[in-house]
């Protein structure tokens, strides 16, 4: 790999995207270009202590317009691609599945059709694709999902992240496109967007506004605090091998209830609220459609071959979380007006 190489990352002012362009930026060793569209979820203030990084460019553009992404990679030669951009929540992917198709979909072609024909086959070069743990479906009570857990997705979301991996793949075997893929568990963090369950139930505890929980809370999902992920995306882009495939989780299983009590308790103490307060604005409401039971990741390949292994102990990881929305009100506010605030009125009120 060239000194300085350049890598283009695509949806870098996004929630996962922010943390991985910050750490690499800070390692010095590439040139990063941010391709973002800048929909609801990407925010450049995310990126404002990198963005007069001599190493950093943004570049704004849709990665589903096939003539100026081709352009894209003919006037840059560009060593690695992380491809991060996509629409990512489920309930959106509900009401609005052409959407996801689209940037999930034909955007990952447009990237995989550009890549192909500007590496010309060479091994030198390296197309990431982050994916989901919802590709494989849903689990029962046991087991966990490996990298050779057979794909049943069971959402619109869902199954445009597990086509957009078949296609990464089929551009290996068919074109010889160097790749890699890793499939991860629920994040949390800072800069998450407030449509995902902690920082929305963070944003509600702080206004004394119903914690909606879909049917009775008992859904059960693997915990991944976001730097730990974007330290796992940074270990397998380097290190990962060529066509391998890495489940990256945070061996952290929490029913969904369980881990609102645990944040009720810890907003309460935050906010001088006698405890037990937050959890009263606990509202169950109409499970959605298609909702998966449980999801659990293996990430023992990636520890045995690799060396990573989440930092965090999941109450520590969430406290952070929280103590980041308390010293960040100004991003919240930002964020939580016009398109949010119509789509919490869509999806969460009157159910």
């Amino acid at each position: 790999m060239p000194k300085r190489a350049k890598i283009l990352i695509t949806g870098g002012a996004g929630f996962i995207g922010s943390h991985v362009m910050r750490r690499f930026i800070k390692t010095d060793k590439y040139h990063i270009v941010n391709l973002d569209k800048l929909t609801y979820a990407g925010n450049l203030e995310n990126l404002k202590d990198i963005e007069d990084s001599s190493n950093y460019e943004f570049i704004k553009g849709d990665i589903c317009d096939f003539e100026f992404v081709k352009g894209l990679f003919t006037r840059n030669n560009f060593y690695g691609v992380i491809h991060l951009a996509a629409e990512s929540h489920v309930d959106r992917s509900i009401s609005n599945p052409i959407e996801f198709i689209q940037t999930n979909v034909v955007g990952t072609m447009s990237l995989l059709n550009a890549a192909k024909n500007s590496w010309n086959q060479s091994a030198n070069h390296r197309f990431y694709h982050v994916s989901t743990d919802e590709v494989y479906g849903s689990l029962g009570d046991e087991g966990f999902f490996s990298e050779t857990t057979p794909y049943d997705p069971k959402s619109p979301y869902s199954a445009s992240k597990a086509s957009s991996d078949h296609f990464v793949r089929a551009y290996g075997n068919t074109y010889g496109l160097p790749h890699v893929i890793s499939n991860s568990s629920n994040n949390y963090g800072p800069n998450q967007f407030p449509e995902k369950l902690i920082p929305l139930m963070i944003h509600n505890i702080k206004n004394r506004k119903p914690l909606p929980i879909y049917g009775k809370g008992y859904n059960i999902r693997d915990w991944l605090y976001v730097e730990d992920h974007a330290r796992a995306i940074e270990l397998i882009f380097e290190q990962g091998g060529n066509g391998e495939t890495y489940n990256v989780g945070g061996f952290n299983e929490w029913k969904n209830i369980d881990l609102i009590h645990l944040l009720c308790d810890i907003m309460d103490k935050k906010l001088g609220n006698e405890q037990g307060t937050s959890r009263k604005l606990i509202t169950l409401v109409k499970d959605r459609a298609g909702h998966d039971m449980r999801y659990a990741i293996d990430a023992s390949k990636l520890n045995s071959e690799l060396g990573w292994k989440p930092s965090l102990q999941f109450a520590e990881g969430l406290e952070k979380t929280v103590d980041w929305y308390f010293e960040n009100e100004k991003w919240l506010n930002d964020v939580t007006s016009g398109d949010y605030q119509k789509y919490y009125e869509e999806y969460y009120t009157n159910r």
